[in-house]
């Protein structure tokens, strides 16, 4: 027999391998350490055969068999199949990205023994005062002493000492014991509501009703509803005779979202086991998580994109929350799309699935127009939440401080006087865009990147924010060596600084990607956002969505020019979806709203839409617009894109692989550069192929494909094909 294996290489097939002297074959979905070159790597087996394309002289034998029983279930091994084929990505690959990075590494699938660590008989009746000069471990003592024991896992989560807890072990007062991981699939026995559900208004009532009757059966549902229209309550209704019946619910959220807030929220209203899966978990911590979801311990996972391929075997239900997110795609390695592949999941176990946003995405809403998804709408704010004002202010002309305009500036003090906070949106990090030289205009940018440093004036650093490069902030023009230097342009950094002086009785907040850099960082700040201890909010769009913030009654938007004028064909879509995101942190309680826009663009007919009719009449143009030229989602894409060092060599790959596609039905665009060409030293060429239908592009990529990996000019750059791609930079 042979063993046909899946490696997550970049390659698009299988490798063949002889059994392992002395043991048995593997099964199917099982997976397997085998030697490839010089080194070994974790792969998946895809099939046992009776025939090899190879000598067995060529082959060589597998090393070991790292499980007894397939890893990957029935459902998902499906849909690794068909998103392989969809997204025209190796195999491998795909299956390895459904795997615990534990289990890509191989270590044991097999739960892990709980470590628990209890006081001795010395430490239960030890005088605490005896500790007093070593605070961290009388602390640690005293909460073994009245708590009794307490998990590994736990130690850091609890912010107590590893130094303490050795300590303490090295003089016998403490002791640590394993037992075995108790996984309770029976969860739903003792099924029990926290908080008490909230009274449905009609829309919600109906959404809900509409879903129920369809008894539990496939279907993708588009839950429209704006900003508070309270979808969280139609989820929860959704969900609970779901968690009743013992079933599982898997939901998908934008990592922004994953904030202590919603997950709390979760937590008050099921009492059962709940699992969460984002970027700030440890490979132990996601590993642990798959475990208890695959033995059906959790009645609900929620997490980002990857928790898609969660093992379930009770799945009842997939929601997809803020489904337009533009963090559900995948930029690299296997580049899917979270919320398509949550609804060909759903279709292969048979469960509804709701997508839900107050700004769907096109893509969704062409959905809806052909019948694939039902639309249920929330067009009312829940509870006593009025509609905000909606107002755009002229910035030609004006006077900026800090990119703040004087009417928004006195607003923002009207709101402040009256107890209020007030909410600035500006989507640029750092303290300027660029520094520029007085004497000869030099603008300082990025040796690898066609793009300008970034000032970070408090670390005395300069960065840029596409490769990641960075150096001290100069003192002196590179070009001209004067030290008239000044910086153009206004960053959250500067912004924050300027409203600290002008408001020096109001404190401010920031949040962005440097404030929040650190673990837990986040979580700090939103806490002292919703005590009140801040009064001005600063923030790219990781305060844009998904936070509930009672108190702001004033947003203001500083700049959004720049998408206006984007060559991306998506630009105008997403614009739109952040201002309607970004104006719903305002008036989120009893209290009336304001969203301030400022612009150089006053008359654009966008904002105008916007900010009088909002984001429906703009979708619904967008999407004719997008019919009439045949772009996505009324056409099909996909982009093949190169890189190199020397751009001749991507250029020559991309009109070699333009030869392959001969006479198919498709158009082709291109080779062209980047909109960005240069990049991590890099230069970057694209080509967009475009069909009428799914079917017509699927089936010219099939034909192509293998022809384009043949070309020895691909083994001189780096490729890629991507469907479906989010953005053409």
């Amino acid at each position: 027999m042979y063993i046909q294996v899946a490696l997550p290489l970049p390659l698009r097939q299988l490798f063949s391998y002889l059994p392992a002297e002395g043991q048995s074959l593997p099964e199917i979905g099982c997976r397997v350490e085998v030697p490839f070159g010089r080194q070994t790597q974790i792969g998946v087996v895809v099939s046992l055969s009776e025939h090899s394309d190879l000598d067995d002289s060529k082959l060589k034998p597998m090393l070991r068999t790292l499980d007894q029983e397939r890893v990957i279930g029935e459902r998902l091994w499906q849909l690794a199949q068909l998103a392989a084929r969809y997204y025209f990505s190796p195999l491998g690959m795909v299956l390895s990205q459904m795997l615990p990075v534990k289990l890509r590494q191989g270590d044991s699938a097999a739960p892990l023994p709980l470590t628990l660590w209890q006081p001795t008989h010395a430490g239960r009746t030890l005088q605490l005062d005896t500790l007093k000069r070593a605070f961290q471990q009388q602390r640690l003592l005293a909460y073994l002493q009245t708590q009794g024991q307490l998990e590994d896992g736990q130690v850091s989560k609890l912010e107590f000492s590893r130094q303490a807890l050795k300590a303490l072990a090295d003089k016998g007062l403490i002791e640590s014991t394993d037992r075995p991981p108790e996984f309770d699939p029976n969860w739903s026995d003792e099924f029990e509501l926290g908080e008490a559900p909230q009274t449905l208004n009609k829309e919600q009532a109906v959404a809900v009703a509409s879903v129920n009757a369809d008894g539990g059966a496939f279907r993708p549902w588009l839950l429209e509803g704006v900003t508070g229209s309270g979808k969280t309550e139609v989820y929860f209704h959704l969900m609970e005779p779901m968690l009743k019946a013992g079933r599982q619910v898997l939901v998908l959220v934008p990592e922004i979202g994953l904030t202590p807030q919603t997950i709390a929220r979760f937590r008050r209203r099921f009492k059962v086991p709940m699992g969460v899966l984002h970027s700030a978990l440890n490979d132990n911590e996601r590993l642990q998580v798959w475990q208890q979801a695959r033995a059906g311990a959790l009645g609900i996972v929620i997490g980002t994109r990857s928790a898609l391929f969660t093992e379930l075997p009770r799945l009842g239900m997939i929601i997809i929350d803020e489904e337009h997110d533009a963090s559900f795609k995948q930029q690299e390695g296997f580049r899917y799309h979270g919320r398509d592949l949550a609804v060909m999941r759903a279709s292969l176990e048979r469960v509804p699935i709701i997508l839900g946003s107050a700004t769907p995405s096109l893509e969704s809403l062409h959905n809806v127009t052909t019948g694939k998804y039902r639309r249920l709408q929330l067009t009312e704010r829940a509870g006593v939440a009025r509609m905000v004002q909606q107002k755009i202010i002229d910035l030609r002309l004006q006077n900026l401080d800090a990119g703040c305009s004087h009417e928004l500036l006195r607003e923002m003090t009207r709101h402040l006087e009256a107890g209020n906070q007030v909410m600035l949106f500006l989507n640029r990090r750092g303290f300027a865009p660029a520094l520029l030289c007085h004497e000869c205009g030099h603008l300082h940018g990025c040796s690898r990147c066609d793009a300008f440093y970034t000032v970070h004036q408090g670390s005395g650093m300069v960065q840029c924010h596409h490769c990641g490069s960075q150096k001290r902030l100069p003192r002196q023009c590179s070009e001209c060596g004067s030290t008239q230097l000044f910086t153009q342009g206004v960053g959250t950094e500067q912004l924050e600084q300027a409203l600290s002086q002008r408001f020096p009785d109001y404190p401010v907040v920031r949040i962005d990607r440097d404030t929040t850099a650190r673990k837990g960082a986040l979580d700090t700040l939103l806490e002292k956002i919703r005590r009140g201890e801040a009064r001005i909010l600063i923030g790219t769009q990781m305060l844009a969505k998904g936070h509930h913030f009672p108190d702001v009654t004033l947003v203001g938007l500083l700049d959004v020019d720049g998408a206006l004028f984007s060559a991306d064909f998506r630009a105008a879509e997403r614009l739109a979806q952040l201002y309607i995101q970004v104006a719903g942190r305002a008036g989120r309680a009893s209290k009336p709203g304001e969203v301030l826009l400022q612009t150089h663009q006053p008359d654009h007919p966008l904002l105008h839409q916007l900010t009088t009719q909002g984001y429906g009449p703009f979708a619904e143009a967008a999407l004719r617009e997008r019919m009439d030229a045949l772009l996505p989602p009324a056409g099909q894409m996909a982009i093949l894109r190169a890189e190199s060092s020397h751009p001749q060599q991507a250029q020559q790959f991309l009109n070699e692989a333009n030869q392959c596609f001969g006479e198919l039905a498709l158009q082709r665009v291109g080779p062209m550069p980047a909109p960005m060409e240069r990049k991590a030293g890099k230069f970057r060429f694209h080509t967009l192929l475009l069909a009428n239908d799914r079917k017509r592009l699927q089936q010219a990529l099939d034909l192509a494909l293998p022809a384009i990996e043949q070309l020895a000019s691909g083994k001189r750059c780096r490729w890629h094909l991507e469907r479906d791609p989010q953005d053409l930079l």
